[in-house]
């Protein structure tokens, strides 16, 4: 049977899925529920300057009355005193010694700051900090969250002050609200970070109240920019986790991977792209803390079945497969296949190509239904028509070549290139 125990940064924890840092972790109540239940370790929410919260804090953004797909919180770091925040840490981890306690920090930019933070956290006989270097609302106006993780050179020298006075391993939280993250990885690498976690939240608008015209979350009549979370920001996390493992610098150091985890499938594309931890949040908030059952029987059983026995094995081994779109295959193609048997007739694979793609579905009018096919003359094997189709497994997409060797578009180019 696999083995799911995990070491993170010399961090040990019986399962890799730690709860991130958020309202799940503010309290021992809820993190002794999290422990409870079977959860590999936590972030503890920030703790660090003193903050007073807003009411309300959350929307949703749901995708045809599908539920959340999207989560958006203007909640700050733990608006209680970090001395009780402290207190509550020793008193979880003497319950549960076997599971990683990880302690998030944001506090002026000082060294002053910094290191009496530090020090502070430290003598609670915590596993590790992570420096949240990534909130995108509230704390920017004061210098800090994504204000620092925006520019490389206040990130790195954070990061400085904090390898001065840190006797455990330190984690860098980075934002997404970047054009790329690659530039401020490297600069808290070289800075000395043991560790990187991504992606903090998304600064987003999820909509508006069309009777007051307010945006949510509403507090009073006014709103701000939230963060952006959930299953929906999954592929810009797996993107960005993807850049600092492909990175010669930021590739050579763990990575904890978070960012719209809410299945075991999610949990094993994050390690395939790099992640040797998970950290999970959104999926808790809105289905409960027993979600790590399911999470850990299906990354066991894939692994069973797979015959891959600890995680590291199984650590990056897609990343040799995300390529730059100038090395691919210009000769590989695919056409759609219809099955006919368990086409259900409703047409939406014409109506989507004929209205948008390249009119590569033909309709046979008939009694008592229409029939569907592929032209596979024109079908360029887009996927859109097998992506809109309801029944699975009903269309497939089969490989026809173009030309038997590889040939990517530098070659293309110098083959068809004038003399």
């Amino acid at each position: 049977m696999a083995d799911l125990r995990s070491t993170f940064l010399g961090i040990t924890s019986p399962n890799p899925f730690w709860l991130a840092s958020a309202p799940p972790t503010d309290k021992k109540i809820n993190v002794l529920r999290a422990f409870e239940a079977g959860w590999g370790g936590v972030v503890w929410k920030t703790i660090g300057a003193q903050i007073r919260n807003v009411s309300s804090r959350y929307s949703g953004f749901s995708y045809r009355g599908a539920g959340p797909v999207g989560f958006n919180n203007i909640e700050l770091i733990s608006d209680r005193p970090a001395e009780v925040n402290l207190k509550e840490i020793r008193e979880v981890m003497k319950a549960f010694p076997d599971r990683a306690m990880v302690v998030s920090l944001m506090t002026e930019n000082n060294r002053e700051s910094w290191h009496e933070l530090v020090k502070k956290t430290q003598d609670t006989g915590v596993h590790g900090i992570e420096l949240n270097f990534g909130c995108p609302h509230g704390m920017v106006e004061r210098g800090m969250g994504a204000a620092v993780g925006q520019v490389p050179d206040i990130a790195a020298q954070i990061v400085e002050w904090v390898m001065e006075t840190a006797t455990i391993p330190v984690i860098t939280k980075l934002t997404p609200n970047v054009h790329s993250v690659v530039p401020v990885g490297r600069a808290v690498v070289e800075a000395g970070s043991n560790g990187i976690s991504l992606i903090n939240t998304i600064q987003s608008v999820t909509g508006i109240n069309l009777d007051t015209l307010v945006p949510r979350p509403e507090v009073g009549d006014h709103s701000t920019f939230g963060g952006y979370c959930g299953a929906a920001v999954k592929p810009i996390a797996l993107k960005f986790l993807t850049s600092l493992a492909q990175d010669e610098v930021t590739g050579k150091i763990p990575i904890s991977g978070i960012g719209g985890i809410s299945t075991w499938r999610d949990a094993v594309e994050f390690i395939l792209l790099g992640a040797s931890n998970l950290q999970v949040c959104t999926a808790a908030m809105l289905n409960g803390f027993r979600i790590i059952d399911d999470l850990c029987e299906g990354l066991r059983n894939w692994m069973d079945e797979k015959g891959y026995k600890t995680i590291d094995e199984m650590v990056g081994l897609s990343l040799p497969r995300i390529t730059r779109w100038e090395e691919l295959d210009l000769n590989f193609h695919v056409v759609a296949r219809i099955d006919q048997e368990k086409c259900i007739r409703c047409g939406k694979c014409y109506i989507a190509c004929e209205d948008t793609s390249h009119q590569a579905v033909s309709l046979e009018a008939g009694r008592p239904y229409n029939v569907y096919t592929i032209k596979e003359e024109d079908c360029v094997g887009c996927n859109l028509c097998k992506i809109v189709c309801p029944v699975p497994d009903c269309i497939t997409m089969t490989e026809q070549r173009k030309g038997a060797e590889y040939l990517n578009w530098s070659e293309f180019q110098r083959r068809n290139m004038p003399l």
